[in-house]
């Protein structure tokens, strides 16, 4: 586990629907960074990734608000709308760290491209492994949409 703190972490999602998986990756941008930002897709750019929220973007930050405020309310954090995959990543110099899953790892790489090209230093990436539901299986959105799962992962249906 991370023990290393950073001063700004930065983090990105649909966050739709919100699961532990996604708690799980807040849990540990919070451990390792004095302040969070963190990056909500645009309804436009969730479409565009082939991610089709069933939210639209106000009812998905207010969910995310929700979980924020209840366990870390006197913490410092951002949440940014994003209209592009790297939002603040690509322009803001004061990032130290990005959180990523084994899915949007590669997304990071090319962020760290486009740092580079803009004269930014890269940051560090920490993959976070899924987390995984009873079965097994990664708690993923689109399990949750099948009902397969529910978003604590626990087992649905016979």
């Amino acid at each position: 586990m991370q023990s290393k703190k950073y001063r700004r972490v930065a983090l990105g999602g649909t966050f739709d629907p919100f699961h532990r998986g996604h708690k799980s990756l807040i849990d540990l941008a919070f451990r390792l960074g004095d302040e969070v930002l963190i990056g909500v897709s645009s309804d436009e750019l969730a479409n565009s990734l082939g991610k089709a929220p069933d939210n639209v973007f106000r009812e998905r930050v207010y969910e995310l608000l929700a979980y924020l405020e209840s366990k870390y309310g006197d913490k410092a954090y951002s949440i940014y709308k994003l209209r592009d995959p790297y939002g603040p990543l690509v322009r803001e110099s004061e990032i130290d760290v990005l959180i990523v899953s084994p899915e949007t790892k590669a997304r990071g790489g090319k962020a760290n491209e486009i740092r580079r090209e803009r004269g930014l230093k890269e940051v560090e990436l920490v993959v976070v492994d899924w987390v995984l539901a009873e079965d097994g299986k990664p708690i993923r959105s689109t399990r949750i949409r099948k009902g397969e799962i529910d978003r604590e992962g626990r087992v649905l249906g016979g």
